[in-house]
């Protein structure tokens, strides 16, 4: 079968691999589309980062290995002892692997364990025609739901994680910085959870364009002064919540003077170098700084039934290109800003 195969440093290519076969627990997965993330893009252009020099204590895989965590597709086989799901089901993948003994899963907090690892990080993922998974990664899709759509749910299931760590209902205001993949996926978040009053800060003016099509409101950082807008907006008081993913300092700075007394700023950007902070923003108003990382089952399934219900519209930020094409028209296209997301489809 042909898998896009991660040797190291900006060396992706596409090869003839042997076919996997599932065994006890494991499902084997017939992959319709697989989402390229941000993390694909900092191993191929700077890494490698995630992806392991030496067996990973969890999977006991190390580089080279298949890429691709984020994918939907029909289970093709079922080894010994899996109940949960048959061959024909549709599904999504929730690619975390965790050890279960650690205090944070001891907790129920498996998406902070001591070793975690990732489906297409730590062992061969879905940017292939099949890959094999435990079956506690799987999640059925509901009928009506295309596969298509459901690629999106990993990252949508991360915004949404960190659109509950805001701690927010339906009364709340928030401010989302960045209009990336993962900023809109937490505007649709927020709106899933009730909210109406929410700005979406964003420098670029094709991101703005995008993200309004589908309904937002936006703010240009370049044009206003986003704090004192949000000052006179409400009187003083400042928002609810704030989230960053856009991951620049000019974003955290804002972001902290923009919220109310005792509110969070999340932050779900990966940071690639050190930024400075106005921690006086912090101490003076007793505001916090949240972090947040991945998501549980229950983010997945919260993200699932907002696609049953047609809260999700791909319309202008979504693009499928064939596996053969995935570093022109996926790595290099994201790269240079020439698209938003890009699912790649294994069977072209």
């Amino acid at each position: 079968m042909r898998a896009a195969v991660y040797h190291g440093n900006r060396k992706l290519s596409i090869e003839d691999v042997p076919e996997p076969s599932p065994g006890a627990g494991q499902v084997k997965v017939r992959v319709s589309r697989n989402g390229i993330c941000g993390t694909d893009l900092h191993e191929y252009y700077d890494g490698p980062i995630f992806v392991p020099e030496e067996p990973h204590p969890l999977t006991g895989r190390s580089m080279p290995v298949v890429l691709g965590h984020e994918f939907s597709g029909v289970v093709a086989e079922t080894g010994k002892g899996v109940t949960d799901v048959r061959e024909g089901d549709h599904v999504v993948i929730e690619p975390i692997y965790r050890c279960g003994t650690c205090r944070a899963c001891r907790a129920g907090h498996y998406n902070l364990c001591s070793v975690i690892g990732f489906h297409g990080l730590m062992t061969d993922g879905g940017m292939a025609e099949y890959t094999v998974v435990p079956e506690n990664q799987v999640h059925k899709l509901p009928d009506g739901i295309p596969l298509e759509l459901g690629a999106l749910v990993e990252p949508l299931a991360v915004a949404h994680h960190a659109a509950v760590m805001g701690e927010v209902n339906g009364d709340s205001t928030a401010l989302v910085y960045g209009a990336g993949p993962i900023g809109i996926g937490l505007w649709f978040a927020l709106r899933g959870m009730g909210l109406t009053e929410i700005d979406v800060i964003e420098p670029s003016e094709t991101r703005r364009a995008s993200i309004e099509a589908l309904g937002a409101r936006t703010l240009d950082p370049t044009a206003q002064d986003v704090p004192a807008l949000i000052a006179e907006r409400t009187n003083g008081v400042g928002v609810d919540a704030a989230f960053d993913a856009a991951g620049v300092t000019p974003a955290v700075e804002s972001a902290l003077q923009c919220l109310g007394e005792r509110r969070p700023l999340v932050s779900v950007a990966i940071y690639d170098k050190p930024i400075p902070t106005p921690l006086i923003q912090l101490v003076l108003r007793e505001r916090r700084i949240q972090g947040t990382i991945c998501y549980t089952h229950e983010d997945y399934q919260a993200v699932i039934r907002l696609m049953a219900e047609g809260h999700y519209d791909t319309t202008g930020w979504v693009d499928t290109v064939p596996l053969t094409a995935v570093l022109d028209e996926g790595f290099e296209a994201l790269r240079q800003g020439r698209r938003m997301k890009v699912l790649v489809d294994p069977t072209r």
